[in-house]
């Protein structure tokens, strides 16, 4: 029997289209086109003005020039200026190419993927801290970076690995460490209960609702930074979600199962305590946490959850940003074709994805550290939880892809159902709150903070990005955070006149929840029927 030809889970083709739109774009407007070299001859004219009198400019914020001989030494400036000259105007060509978003979000991806390939810092001969280390190691950096350059190739999966002290944070010992454990157990979960530190706890229980690409535990990270540690020790019952991390078995598992999985785990949490549940949730365990309680609703059971919390979560999609370079007819079709044969899209494809929607922080410094300066990472909780993904069902993905991401049903009254429930979004009445993440590169705030405004949910910005703004402990009072009762239109508008405070906004969020609670203190709740240990099986699971 002949084998069957390997599939890719993008299509090729819809990447050649975008390129071509963007020069068809260019030839249609060919006076655009001379104004641009008009204005790069200039631009050009100045930097060399620059560069021959010696004049150094103000220090680019760019991680991959922090070093210093990047700024004082007129080779290396010139190197690294006239990069990032030649990447702004690039970019400002793409920007005036032709194609509709989409097809600019992907001519975008793909410039980005070259410029960050190419970048003065990413060559040994053009590196100053390459230079200089392999000047005091007589080229021993080289060699070993060679010997790691080799182990990945011969791996096959296409990453760079990050090199570090693999012992520095174990599962279940160092992180996702907080004493509690698995007290249920579903087809796709397990659900957790944390052991109480208090003598009294809120009648009213946390439950968390994490995302499929990643295990639960980004929120019990070191127990410096654990959130799940902080809450109990301000007296909350907290339960978790932890996916399954899904086989060929899960095949057909669709977005409908995953929400049903959320009220499962939502009615075992009342039936323990005897109290609704407060949900929070991040990033696609939010967009999944919204259709739960608007399945709720839409059944008259909206007084099983007290509150619900989305923080970097989506509900309208009509602004994807870079994203939306993966969604396309072209690109999904590809990807179904490519899951078929398997059931699910595994760890490591979505690894690659998200590497290289942040290639510089997550590919290109680890080559330069791991194959040019021969140096290990240092230990980090949270790169440690990233690279510990999980698998996600073919059936989640396709019901996922289409109806949310390229039809955007959930903006729509009954656009989406839920096993032939209709559910609408607008007619929630549990309180909510949203929160976003100002540098946030997955789910935009201003994307997130329309879908606030969807919801009449309340509305926190809080610093930093996607995962960072999140795991934001008090104690460091770090990245800040913005309020602002009213929401008008336009995100801006809002920010412009928001009040931004210090710190963490964990502290603003518990006294949210007070707000909205009973006020009612009990006895702290013993875990009773547990099954084993957390993390639990499902979150071990390889």
């Amino acid at each position: 029997m002949a084998a069957k030809k390997p599939t890719l889970p993008f299509d090729p083709f819809a990447l050649a289209e975008a390129a071509g739109e963007a020069m068809m774009g260019f030839a249609a407007r060919p006076q655009d086109l001379l104004k641009v070299q008009i204005d790069a001859a200039q631009q050009w004219g100045d930097f060399w003005t620059s560069a021959l009198t010696g004049k150094a400019g103000e220090a680019p914020r760019d991680r991959r020039f922090m070093a210093k001989e990047w700024q004082e030494d007129p080779w290396f400036r010139g190197l690294r200026d006239s990069y990032l000259l030649a990447s702004a105007q690039l970019r400002h060509m793409v920007d005036l190419g032709g194609g509709d978003e989409g097809s600019k979000a992907t001519q975008r991806f793909l410039l980005d993927q070259y410029l960050n390939a190419v970048s003065p810092a990413n060559f040994a001969v053009t590196n100053p801290e390459v230079v200089r280390r392999t000047k005091e190691t007589n080229g021993a950096n080289l060699v070993e970076g060679f010997r790691n350059l080799m182990e990945d190739v011969a791996a096959g999966q296409g990453i760079v690995r990050r090199r570090t002290d693999d012992t520095a944070f174990v599962k279940g010992e160092t992180i996702a460490a907080t004493p509690g454990s698995v007290v249920y157990e579903h087809e796709l979960f397990q659900l957790i209960q944390y052991a109480p530190t208090t003598d009294t706890v809120a009648a009213e229980p946390l439950l968390y609702v994490p995302p499929l690409v990643n295990r639960y535990y980004m929120i019990d990270l070191a127990p410096s930074q654990s959130f799940v540690k902080w809450l109990v020790g301000e007296g909350r019952s907290v339960f978790v979600v932890s996916w399954v991390n899904p086989g060929p078995q899960h095949k057909d598992r669709d977005v409908g199962d995953y929400v049903l999985a959320i009220v499962a785990a939502i009615e075992e949490a009342k039936r323990r305590t005897g109290h609704a549940p407060d949900l929070f949730s991040f990033c696609l365990g939010g967009t999944l946490a919204a259709i739960a309680v608007a399945w709720l609703a839409a059944k008259k059971r909206s007084d099983e959850v007290h509150s619900a919390t989305l923080i970097g979560s989506l509900v309208d999609f009509s602004d994807m940003r870079d994203w939306s370079a993966f969604v396309h007819e072209g690109h999904l079709a590809a990807l179904e074709d490519h899951l078929e044969g398997q059931g699910y899209i595994d760890s490591v494809e979505l690894q690659r994805l998200f590497a290289a929607m942040r290639a510089n922080d997550l590919i290109w410094s680890s080559v330069v550290n791991h194959y040019l300066l021969g140096k290990d990472a240092p230990p980090s909780d949270l790169l440690t939880w990233f690279e510990d993904g999980a698998r996600i069902p073919a059936g989640f993905l396709k019901s996922y892809n289409r109806a949310l991401l390229k039809d955007n049903k959930l903006v729509e009254p009954a656009g989406f159902d839920v096993q032939g429930t209709p559910i609408d979004l607008a007619k929630i009445a549990t309180p909510m709150l949203v929160i976003a993440l100002k540098d946030d590169h997955v789910s935009a705030w201003e994307a997130v903070y329309r879908g606030a405004r969807l919801l009449g949910a309340d509305f926190v910005l809080g610093g930093s990005g996607h995962n960072a703004g999140v795991i934001n402990p008090p104690s460091r009072n770090k990245h800040g955070y913005w309020t602002r009762d009213d929401r008008p239109e336009s995100a801006s508008d809002w920010l412009a006149g928001a009040t931004k405070h210090e710190g963490s906004w964990w502290p603003w969020w518990t006294r949210w929840l007070a707000a909205k609670g009973s006020g009612k203190a009990v006895a702290a709740r013993k875990i009773e029927d547990a099954i084993e240990p957390a993390p639990g099986s499902y979150a071990m699971m390889p």
